[in-house]
């Protein structure tokens, strides 16, 4: 098993593998399903032809298919990962469970609700636009032409299901909003900084630094959190007598 963003594509022509696919089910028990996976064959792909052939019950999340989206995020023989970038690059069976510490929908599928409790309210995001003057987007600089993306960020929840922290604390991936809403929106440092000095803010990171190892976009939650933490400490010394 390994990433299809990290990993050299196979040799032309390279053989399948028969794969164990052992999965999770709503009841706690484990349904087993056999399927051919080829050089380029996702976790993704094998839970669409277990759908598809062997079982029109199994529930499962996913939406765009190249890693952009963050909807299908799984728990594949211990880790965290993106069904859909994942390949099965071996005939050793392969356990999936569905990535805790959401709520479970069914089966694979969990409610991602949770995630977005904490994050800050009315976050400002940049989409692509063009800038023409009588385009209905917000108008880039004729100088830059187009805005491009600004946050890598899919909201996958993967960084808060390998968080070690336990007690009530934000999470990574709310705070690394914090620190890219700070990063867009200069003039809300003071207010978002308030929000998040505090026990379950910046305060409650034990600096494990599991959620940036396992980011599959490389957004590096630790780092936001760690400049955060200077800001807040930066913040308090201005105000100290």
């Amino acid at each position: 098993m390994s990433r299809s963003d990290d990993r050299a594509p196979a040799a032309h022509g390279a053989p399948e593998v028969r794969a164990e696919i052992r999965i999770r089910r709503t009841d706690g028990s484990r349904s087993v399903f056999s399927v051919d996976a080829g050089e380029y064959t996702t976790i993704l792909d094998a839970l669409e032809e277990i759908r598809t052939v062997h079982d029109r019950s199994l529930l499962y999340r996913h939406s765009c298919h190249h890693g952009s989206c963050g909807t299908c995020g799984v728990i594949a023989n211990g880790e965290r990962v993106l069904a859909c970038t994942t390949r099965i690059t071996s005939d050793e069976p392969l356990d999936l469970d569905p990535l805790a510490p959401f709520p479970v929908i069914g089966d694979l599928a969990v409610d991602a609700t949770p995630l977005y409790a904490d994050f800050p309210t009315d976050a400002s995001y940049l989409r692509d636009s063009d800038a023409r003057p009588n385009a209905t987007d917000p108008v880039a600089p004729e100088e830059v032409g187009r805005f491009t993306r600004f946050e890598n960020c899919i909201e996958c929840g993967i960084c808060v299901s390998v968080c070690p922290v336990v007690r009530p604390f934000k999470g990574p991936a709310a705070l690394a909003a914090y620190g890219r809403e700070i990063e867009k929106r200069p003039d809300r440092e003071a207010e978002l900084l308030a929000e998040i000095d505090a026990p379950d803010g910046v305060a409650g990171c034990d600096r494990a630094l599991n959620c940036s190892a396992a980011c599959p976009l490389g957004v590096y939650p630790a780092k936001h959190i760690a400049v955060l933490k200077r800001k807040i400490d930066a913040r308090r010394a201005d105000y100290s007598p």
